[in-house]
């Protein structure tokens, strides 16, 4: 079977022009099948262990934090090996669709993905989607069958494929140039599904990689089918393409994102490449979510509009992976710290802070290579579950902690 199934491609002018200017050797891709890829032995990242089958889902006995269960892997109630031809992915991005009864669900978006290692190509996809209704958190998140044609079954899936969860967001796959694109955060807007991804170039050192842009994709079929909107592209290289906003220095702050809803406004926290810089912060009206010149920009003592050049960190580095959740009294923010090995959790009254001192939920001695923590948005009160990512499995688990204010 061909590793990918059919998929909406951003720009090929424009990525190309973006890779060409800024060319890197190629490098391998993150991978459970043997390879190592963009990370580091210590947390949130590629080790020794990395290829070997998926391990029992480790526990946690003490502190503030606990495990619930694999959601990806062969090994996980979800069985994806079998129903999903997923043997290992990462990342899993949570947000709620938006639609209102039998049709409410939470849409998980994942990262670079691997099949069967036994067939060339380790049927590798560079995202794939899942969706759940489930409410019950206290033990897993169930996934429901795939279905073809059907957008509330568990997974785009094709008719010639039905156990194939197919790829949503396609790229031009040349490492120096464009080698993935990677989901990193989504929200629903008016029945409309965006997510913002990164269309990556090249990863570096353990913790390290390069952005050609981060761009939104929008779904109007509840996660099926996808379409990129290159007017949103924030540009990361110092190129010229027509139709797109030019290069603006702060777009650097802005390749990763987290989205927050609220009072009327999508927040739109957004990082540097990598895992080491700082967060910021912008916001914009939910209905202009596409018009990247209706974004303000928090510049320490106001919004700014317009402003992204004069946007301050409201969370200082290392900031990973993150995700924002509004409990309906407090916001939160989960990220990964790389150099402190933890998952840290920060808490504020506004989004655009000030952010309390990081609270540690869990430690690279109690579960090596964790990172990318994303809170499920059916998350209650101070009870929040989030997803997270070990390397070492290549896969995708739940855990449970306390909001500390």
């Amino acid at each position: 079977m061909s590793a990918v199934r059919s998929a909406t491609t951003f720009s090929s002018a424009l990525l190309l022009a973006l890779g060409c200017a800024v060319p890197f050797a190629a490098t391998a891709h993150a991978e459970p099948c043997g390879n190592s890829g963009p990370g580091s032995s210590g947390f949130g990242s590629s080790n020794p262990g990395a290829g070997t089958p998926q391990g029992p889902l480790p526990t946690l006995t003490s502190g503030p934090t606990r495990t619930v269960a694999w959601v990806t892997g062969p090994s996980s109630p979800n069985r994806t090996g079998t129903r999903f031809s997923v043997s290992g992915t990462d990342l899993g991005i949570m947000w709620d669709n938006g639609e209102t009864g039998p049709g409410r669900q939470v849409l998980m978006a994942f990262g670079d993905t691997f099949g069967d290692c036994s067939v060339e190509g380790d049927e590798w996809r560079r995202n794939i989607l899942m969706r759940s209704a489930d409410t019950d958190l206290s033990d897993g998140i169930a996934v429901p069958d795939p279905h073809p044609g059907e957008r509330y079954s568990g997974a785009p899936v094709l008719a010639s494929d039905p156990n194939f969860a197919r790829e949503i967001l396609g790229s031009i796959g040349i490492d120096g140039v464009e080698t993935t694109v990677v989901p990193t955060a989504a929200v629903a807007v008016g029945g409309t599904q965006y997510i913002n991804f990164m269309s990556v170039r090249a990863w570096g050192d353990p913790g390290e990689w390069w952005t050609n842009a981060s761009a939104l994709a929008y779904s109007t079929d509840n996660g099926e089918t996808w379409t990129v909107d290159p007017a949103t592209a924030r540009i990361n290289t110092p190129v010229e393409v027509p139709g797109v906003q030019q290069l603006a220095v702060g777009n650097a702050g802005f390749q990763q994102h987290a989205y927050v809803k609220h009072e009327g406004y999508v927040y739109d926290f957004g990082t540097p490449n990598g895992r080491f810089g700082p967060a910021y912060v912008s916001r914009v009206p939910e209905a202009q979510i596409r018009d990247l010149g209706a974004y303000e920009f928090w510049t320490g003592t106001g919004w700014v509009l317009g402003g992204i050049d004069a946007a301050v960190p409201v969370v200082d580095g290392p900031v990973g992976e993150m995700s924002v959740h509004w409990t309906g009294s407090t916001f939160v923010l989960l990220y990964g710290n790389e150099e402190g090995g933890r998952i840290e959790m920060r808490t504020s009254a506004r989004p655009e802070g000030p952010w309390s001192a990081p609270h540690v939920l869990v430690t690279s001695d109690r579960i090596s290579g964790l990172y990318a923590p994303y809170i499920h948005p059916w998350s209650s009160g101070n009870d929040l579950y989030f997803v997270a990512s070990r390397w070492s499995d290549y896969n995708v688990m739940l855990l449970r902690t306390t909001v500390t204010g």
